[in-house]
């Protein structure tokens, strides 16, 4: 089997290659780097399973080209952050659905199966958790770009299950929530490696907030396992599925964490949510998955614990500096 993964070299990209390389797939990863990076792939370069394209999905000469030379896609491009949506949204939702809407067309043209990333937003703001895959959704204004990427998601899933439903195509649809691991980024906003990095760097640890909003953090190795298995599993074409831990934290005491495993003295600074992002900005207060359905259908059950998880991201923090 032949793999195309869009956004190949970002952070569950490259995990997720190097998951379909140890099962046996070929592997083609495609990524414009603008989130992204060749770092992430350098082990993977030069092996004869694996091959980069540095290019953007919207370039339909190139995807064409490489939907039909491949047996599946994994659709993970897209533009991540809340820093990043905030400062520019039209980025944001030019690169989902466009770039999605791209990638679907090509897909249906070759009848290829296609594995969407989508992501926790997609429930805004209800307080329904945990949070089930046909749950009511709330969203804030549109005057208000923090609701730009949860809304160009829903989009994204939208148009993938018309094509499921009115052409055939077979999709499957994965909402992430939180993944964390080694290799992932701060730049764009993600809490966990802006806490290590602070932690070892003996700066204050930034909660933006009261630091009483709650996440759940998934291992990528978790993740993309379930993802590979999902792929491979008839009965999930055409489903949703949240995949994620629910081992339940704050975001306060997930900064008292870091700093305990790092062993750093960092103080703690709370930063208003106004300061951080921009005037009016709304969070999320609970993100919890119900994760029932891929635990019925692929036996999903999260492995990994928070502190294994930091553990391994602290130690590749102080690898990397070290280097």
């Amino acid at each position: 089997m032949k793999a195309l993964i869009t956004g190949g070299a970002g952070f569950i990209g490259s995990h997720l290659a190097e998951r379909l390389l140890a099962a046996g797939y070929r592997v083609v990863a495609i990524d414009d780097l603008s989130t992204g990076s060749e770092a992430n792939i350098r082990r993977l370069l030069g092996r004869a399973d694996f091959q980069f394209v540095l290019e953007t999905i919207t370039n339909e000469t190139v995807m064409d080209r490489l939907v039909s030379e491949c047996d599946i896609i994994f659709h993970l491009a897209a533009a991540v952050g809340v820093e990043l949506i905030v400062r520019d949204p039209v980025h944001t939702i030019e690169t989902n659905v466009l770039g999605t809407g791209t990638v679907l067309r090509i897909a249906n043209r070759y009848r290829r199966k296609t594995i969407l990333a989508s992501t926790s937003e997609i429930y805004g703001k209800s307080n329904d958790a945990p949070f089930r895959e046909d749950g009511d959704r709330v969203m804030g204004p549109t005057t208000r770009s923090r609701w730009a990427y949860a809304n160009s998601k829903a989009m994204d899933e939208f148009l993938a299950l018309a094509y499921h439903k009115q052409r055939g195509l077979p999709v499957v649809i994965c909402r992430f929530f939180n993944t964390i691991g080694p290799r992932q980024t701060g730049r764009y906003g993600m809490v966990v490696p802006r806490f290590v990095r602070q932690a070892l760097a003996g700066e204050p640890l930034t909660v933006y907030g009261d630091g009483s909003q709650s996440r759940c953090f998934a291992d990528v190795a978790d993740v993309t396992g379930a993802v590979l298995r999902l792929a491979e599993h008839a009965g999930a074409v055409g489903q949703v599925f949240n995949l994620g831990s629910t081992e339940e934290i704050t975001i306060l005491d997930l900064a008292r964490r870091v700093i305990a495993l790092t062993g750093s003295r960092s103080e703690i600074v709370l930063v208003p949510y106004e300061e951080a992002y921009e005037p009016g900005f709304e969070d999320m207060h609970r993100r919890v998955p119900d994760i029932s359905r891929a635990a019925a259908l692929i036996e999903y059950r999260p492995r990994c614990t928070l502190d294994d998880t930091l553990r391994r991201i602290i130690a590749h923090f102080r690898e990397f500096a070290s280097v």
